[in-house]
């Protein structure tokens, strides 16, 4: 007869009681209707054929406070495959009471039942085998198919809802001794009714959960929604974070290029002020020796000025004189222009006279041709009217020429005075000119 291999027969038997112990604890929840606390007997059985399950084919290490030793190690691990398990991890090392590496995976185990995600938790330790080849030997349940088949098995726990209190609980010093005698009552000392009641609550409580699971994807897909908002803000205000991290930096450094201008500035301005204060104190030296001879200067010119201003005051009234005396020659070069216009009138008449004269000699010449008689009559009269006519002309000759003299003695005293008063006006301006000066 074939040897059969004594870890396989240990795998087997576990498999067996972990079978066993899922399945009561399911039946005699589903009995029980109500949520499950610490002290509910095959509850207890269950996390102590779990315990066995996990402590199976592990590695003793040599370390004396090493981790590894105990179950806690592979199920720390968790946190590490399973983001959600940080939690409970976190939990767990929180706790006061725990002491021992043991106290803390069984309060692990107790609050992975609670959040219903035992299975997925070992689920995502049994694919990582090159991870937990550091804890477990080659042949343990976690390392083989049965820790497959009762990661599955644990599925079914997910309808027993369970409250436990891990907080005051004694973890530490508990023993792990599994009870047979729960697992050996016969299937005749069940009666068909308490069967039948079984299987409505089991029906009850499937249909319970396939409403509370339609339930719960609903809110997960609105919550996967709400996630999908959320990170594409939260990358939209990354990128903004980006942008005005960026912005400080370059404000950052148009600040201190700022400061350190404006410190360049302020040297500059520093010693510029220091060069412009030395030069105010010379310049106020020196106008404190030059202020005395200044003020004998002003003293001088005032007195100067003194003299000056009178001696315009004087130029002045002299030119009005002036002025007065050119207003008077211009009114009697106007009456003489009136005199002169009047003598012209007169001419013009006396050559009109002339003409009418002129015009009578003509009539009578002809008259003295018409009658050869009257004209020995009219030649005394003719030779009176010529002589008349010389004495006009003489006369008219004599008012020209006087005419002439008056103009030309006229143009010769106007011309005298106004050159007289262009010189006294050119020595009255280099008089005025000099003062001035």
């Amino acid at each position: 007869l074939a040897v059969k291999d004594p870890t396989a027969v240990e795998r087997a038997n576990l498999l067996n009681m972990a079978k066993l112990s899922i399945k009561g604890l399911i039946e005699s929840a589903l009995s029980f209707g109500r949520t499950l606390d610490s002290d509910y007997p095959p509850l207890q059985q269950f996390f102590v054929v779990m315990e066995h399950c996990l402590k199976h084919g592990l590695k003793v290490r040599k370390s004396f406070l090493s981790y590894n030793k105990t179950i806690w190690g592979p199920l720390e691990l968790v946190e590490k495959l399973y983001p959600e398990a940080e939690e409970i991890a976190a939990s767990v090392r929180d706790l006061p009471g725990l002491k021992t590496p043991l106290g803390r995976a069984r309060a692990w185990l107790r609050l992975a039942l609670m959040q219903k995600k035992m299975a997925d938790y070992l689920r995502c330790l049994i694919i990582q085998r090159d991870l937990l080849s550091e804890f477990y030997e080659y042949h343990a349940l976690m390392m083989e198919e049965e820790g497959a088949v009762i990661v599955g098995l644990l599925v079914g726990l997910n309808v027993i809802d369970a409250n436990l209190c891990v907080k005051g609980e004694d973890l530490d010093s508990q023993v792990g001794v599994i009870d047979f005698s729960v697992y050996l009552k016969s299937d005749d000392d069940i009666g068909g009714k308490e069967r039948d009641v079984q299987i409505a609550a089991i029906l009850d409580q499937k249909n319970y959960v396939e409403e509370l699971n339609r339930q719960l994807n609903s809110t997960v897909s609105s919550l996967h929604a709400r996630v999908d908002s959320l990170e594409k803000s939260n990358t939209k205000l990354i990128e903004e974070l980006a942008i005005a991290k960026n912005n400080i930096i370059k404000l950052q450094e148009e600040n201190h290029q700022l400061r350190s201008e404006n410190t360049l500035i302020l040297m500059k301005t520093q010693h510029h002020l220091e060069a412009t204060k030395v030069d105010v104190e010379a310049e106020l030296q020196t106008y404190k020796h030059s202020r005395q001879g200044l003020d004998e200067m002003y003293n001088e010119a005032r007195r100067q000025l003194r003299e000056e201003s009178q001696l315009r005051q004087d130029m002045e009234n002299e030119l009005v004189v002036q002025v007065s005396m050119k207003h008077e020659i211009e009114l009697a070069m106007k009456l003489l222009e009136k005199d002169i216009h009047e003598k012209q009138d007169t001419l013009i008449g006396l050559r009109q006279q002339l003409d009418e004269v002129k015009a009578i000699n003509m009539e009578m010449y002809q008259k003295l041709q018409v009658s050869e008689d009257a004209m020995k009559e009219k030649n005394e009269i003719i030779g009176r009217l010529e002589d008349k006519t010389n004495q006009i002309n003489a006369t008219m000759k004599q008012l020209e020429q006087s005419d002439k003299d008056l103009l030309t003695q006229t143009r010769t005293i106007a011309m005298s005075f106004v050159k007289c008063a262009s010189n006294e006006a050119q020595h009255q301006y280099k008089l005025v000119k000099d003062i001035s000066f």
